[in-house]
């Protein structure tokens, strides 16, 4: 958390990364991030099948909550969102039951064969009366293998050429694992069908993604940061993997905690701004 004394120095009134999304241009978006955006909306769109994979703080749920906000607007696609906690325990049947729920009043049947067609007939109700739908998934890297065999059969539902299911999954790397072909050959049914889409740190975006953030305060970024501050931020936040390749560890949940770090640590040093060796000295 900020210190006292450093939201004194550096007139931050409110926390910058606290609450800190009430509407739409409070969300900071690269030309990755519109990527995904645009992939996420054409899934929705057109009956496509998407994961969208990222490490545990890297945006995932904004960039959902961001889509679903706009198909809402939009009004063109119903968004089907289970609400199961435990994604270990989605089954076919619990996703028949949200989808039932979700773009109906009726009460879903109690076997799976009867529900299965109640599903398929909703369905191609509402697609001849013009209406699209998008299965969300949250925590999908929980999902056991034979319900990610299930989802590749719901995504296959059809009217004439009319997909009537988009499906978009949101998860961690670990999904990504499950997607190796070479390691679970049985999965390959769904791992040649799905859309990949990585959302990486912000190396390279990080000015962009600071400037958003305090400007929203009227705070000029320039007033906390000077300019090698970034490039020493970036440096602290790259690794390499196995072969030796770089890799972005500078995800919005992590640089928002080294960025606090470094203000206070600005304050107690006794700096006016956040400088590379402060953020080299944490």
């Amino acid at each position: 958390m900020l210190t006292e004394g450093a939201r004194k120095q550096f007139k931050l009134f409110r926390h910058p990364f606290i609450d800190d999304i009430l509407k739409d241009s409070d969300i900071f978006m690269s030309d990755e991030h519109r990527y995904i955006e645009a992939a996420m909306l054409d899934a929705a769109r057109h009956g496509g099948f998407l994961a969208v994979i990222g490490e545990v703080g890297s945006g995932k749920s904004v960039m959902r909550r961001k889509v679903i906000e706009q198909l809402k607007r939009d009004a063109d696609v119903l968004v089907i969102y289970p609400q199961i906690i435990d994604k270990q325990r989605v089954t076919a049947s619990s996703i028949c039951d949200a989808i039932i729920m979700d773009i109906s009043n009726e009460k879903p049947k109690m076997k799976l064969e009867a529900k299965s067609r109640q599903v398929q007939r909703l369905l191609v109700d509402r697609s001849k009366n013009g209406y699209r739908h998008v299965l969300i998934i949250e925590e999908a890297h929980d999902l056991s293998i034979p319900v990610l065999k299930y989802l590749k059969r719901f995504h296959e539902l059809e009217d004439g050429y009319k997909k009537l299911l988009g499906i978009i999954m949101v998860a961690q790397p670990e999904l990504k694992n499950i997607f190796e072909e070479s390691q679970n050959v049985d999965m390959r049914e769904v791992i040649q069908r799905v859309q990949v889409a990585e959302i990486r740190g912000l190396n390279g975006s990080l000015k962009g993604y600071l400037k958003v953030k305090f400007e929203r305060l009227n705070v000029k970024p320039e007033s906390i940061f000077s300019d090698d501050a970034y490039e020493m931020l970036t440096r602290r936040m790259t690794s390499e993997d196995d072969n030796r390749r770089r890799i972005s560890l500078a995800h919005p949940l992590r640089v928002n905690d080294m960025v606090i770090k470094a203000i206070n640590l600005a304050h107690e040093m006794g700096e006016d701004r956040v400088t590379a060796d402060v953020i080299a000295a944490l």
